[in-house]
């Protein structure tokens, strides 16, 4: 139990405080720097913030079906499918962002801390996958 507390709480508090970090981004961004901005700048400045906030949900929507799972709400096996296992794929995945020094800097930060923790979320939607596969072709040699 321990361990399971330590494995959602740590992603959990990092993804809500990269999701309220994003949308206090979001909001309060000085708005008169934003104007002072080529449209071709701010046009990237809103596709990359709605990658920030694709990123954050993506992962917090997992986190959630894990939590069920560990509530007993939902066996693994549904966890592991197509319903609740990460996707964003390419979009998500994409590191792109942080290195483009036109984008404000707390944007830049942003984009590399929520592409590190998707991708951490992204290894363990894998390993999740890979076990509940074991399981069921472990299961059905025996069965």
């Amino acid at each position: 139990m321990v361990s399971h507390t330590f494995f959602f709480n740590g992603p959990y508090d990092e993804t809500m405080a990269l999701l309220i970090e994003a949308r206090n981004y979001i909001a309060y961004y000085d708005v008169s720097e934003h104007r002072k901005l080529s449209p071709q700048v701010r046009l990237q400045i809103s596709y990359e913030s709605m990658r920030v906030t694709s990123r954050l949900t993506q992962v917090m929507a997992w986190l959630l079906a894990q939590k069920a799972v560990h509530a007993g709400e939902i066996t693994r096996e549904q966890a592991a499918g197509g319903d609740f296992s990460l996707t964003g794929g390419e979009i998500c995945s994409d590191p792109s962002g942080p290195e483009n020094e036109e984008l404000p800097a707390g944007l830049r930060s942003l984009l590399e801390r929520s592409h590190n923790l998707y991708m951490r979320i992204d290894r363990l939607d894998s390993m999740l996958r890979a076990d509940v596969q074991r399981a069921a072709e472990a299961e059905a040699a025996v069965g």
